[in-house]
């Protein structure tokens, strides 16, 4: 029942992909529709608090702090957890956080595994590895089955299903689960979604979690979510795995005060998350007897070191970015290529990954700053977009990539620019070379050769008849007479 997930390495590129998710009217409607009622709903919470500004400060300064001092807060919760009952198991990368989890499942029997929400098990391929060794995950976050049955791939971070409507959902329910005469309301189809997992939630003793964050003071792992399969993961099976990369870490249990008040209303727009667990360690008659925590590298040690791109590594994974920015919400997120789509995506996937795979990410952005204003831990998604832009070019216009065309023609460009004089030239040339191509209203529809980039969606107005420079320095002349 795994899909094939979402891979930068195999992925189109965002152009050609963005230009297929255009011209799919429905997930547009549905993406738009589904941005538009979660960005009232949190602008209503976010309004509600006087202090948001200095929330989303003091979320920015832990994240901060806890890169700064990460290896020591890393070791402090294996001391913990383990002192707790719990085992810690270290992976370099993606492949070997598959083979540990695959392991400790094979360990405790599992053939079938119940899973809630995560993505650092999307950026992994987990699923995939757990069935290809026999074993079957099964997701019980509403969104995530929906996904799921569908054979479809996650769009967004917080709600996976957002391109799907009720009525596409239903017929999916219809086929998958043989609900033949399932009606069309909401309650129905929460109602056949709950009937589906109650009986995995009551058989499967193996259940596999993400985690939101690492607490290192007590060993304990927090997950936060809205519908409760979660707090079902977490207490009825008899062994519990959990994977997080090395970023979920925070070094004190006070410090979730902040972001239990910054990351439901940045998400979902409430005020705070129906179910908010803390699991520390093993306890006799309560909950999993075999509680294991997976700490995944998987190229982050490389992003922190980056000392423009660690603050990528602040997110707290609420999608407020995604549905602020006017990328994402023509595209949907299945055009980014990756499991992390929108803004953070843009940013995250090129740095997890090598950058060759996503190097089209960076540019997925119109860098208005929208993604920067509603971050609740103040990343700057759009500085790091320049910086990864910056490394896309340098690595294109090394040795013989001086050559290329667009590596020329922005060298043209800047010698034009440090030129008044040049620059000047070039704007009487490019009001006469652009003449037969302006239609009767001043627009133009097609350009040749590479410029044809800027008319492939839209038409460019003609240049104006003189620049504002030209119009100024006839005003002066005239009022001098």
């Amino acid at each position: 029942m795994s899909r094939i997930p979402l891979d930068p390495a195999t992925s189109p590129s965002f152009p050609k992909a963005a230009k297929k998710s255009l011209g799919d009217q429905q997930l547009r409607r549905n993406v738009r529709h589904a941005t538009d009622v979660i960005q009232a709903k949190r602008k209503k919470m976010v309004e509600e608090r006087d202090d948001w500004q200095d929330l989303r400060e003091s979320g920015k300064q832990i994240r901060e702090h806890t890169l700064r001092y990460l290896d020591q807060y890393l070791e402090e919760f294996e001391r913990n957890c383990t002192a707790a009952g719990g085992h810690v198991h270290w992976a370099r990368d993606g492949k070997e956080a598959c083979a540990i989890v695959t392991r400790l499942a094979k360990e405790a029997g599992a053939s079938e595994v119940i899973k809630i929400k995560t993505m650092t098990s999307e950026e992994i391929h987990l699923n995939n590895a757990l069935e290809a060794e026999g074993i079957m995950a099964v997701e019980t976050d509403l969104a995530e089955l929906i996904i799921q049955l569908g054979e479809d791939q996650p769009s967004h971070i917080v709600v996976p299903a957002l391109h799907k409507n009720r009525h596409q959902i239903r017929e999916i329910f219809k086929q998958k689960m043989g609900l033949e005469n399932l009606g069309e309301t909401p309650a129905d189809l929460a109602e056949a979604a709950r009937s589906y997992l109650r009986h995995k939630f009551l058989t499967v003793p193996t259940a596999v979690s993400g985690a939101n964050y690492l607490i290192a003071e007590t060993g304990g792992v927090c997950i936060v979510e809205s519908e409760g399969n979660g707090r079902m993961c977490l207490t009825l099976p008899e062994t519990l795995i959990t994977v997080a990369g090395i970023d979920k870490v925070i070094p004190r249990f006070q410090d979730l005060e902040v972001f239990l008040q910054t990351l439901p209303r940045s998400a979902t727009g409430e005020r705070m998350n129906p179910y908010n667990s803390v699991w520390t360690g093993v306890h006799e008659g309560d909950g999993p007897r075999n509680f294991h925590v997976v700490i995944m590298d998987n190229a982050r040690t490389e992003v922190l070191a980056d000392e423009e791109g660690r603050q990528t590594l602040h997110c707290i994974r609420c999608g407020a970015c995604q549905n602020a920015c006017p990328v994402y919400r023509q595209t949907g997120g299945h055009a980014y290529g990756s499991v992390y789509a929108g803004p953070i995506g843009a940013i995250l996937t090129p740095q997890l990954q090598e950058l060759h795979h996503a190097e089209s990410l960076p540019y997925a952005s119109s860098l208005c700053g929208a993604c920067y204003e509603v971050c609740p831990v103040k990343i700057n998604i759009p500085e790091v977009l320049i910086h990864l832009r910056h490394k896309v070019v340098e690595k294109h216009t090394r040795g013989i990539g001086k050559l290329n065309p667009e590596a020329v023609a922005m060298k043209v460009m800047a010698n034009l620019f440090r030129s008044e004089a040049r620059f000047r030239a070039a704007q009487k040339f490019g009001r006469s070379a652009e003449k037969p191509l302006v239609n009767r209203e001043g627009w133009i529809g097609w350009l040749p050769g590479m410029l044809g980039g800027w008319t492939q969606a839209r038409d460019l107005q003609a240049m104006p008849s003189e620049t504002f420079r030209e119009w100024w320095e006839k005003r002066d002349k005239k009022e001098a007479r």
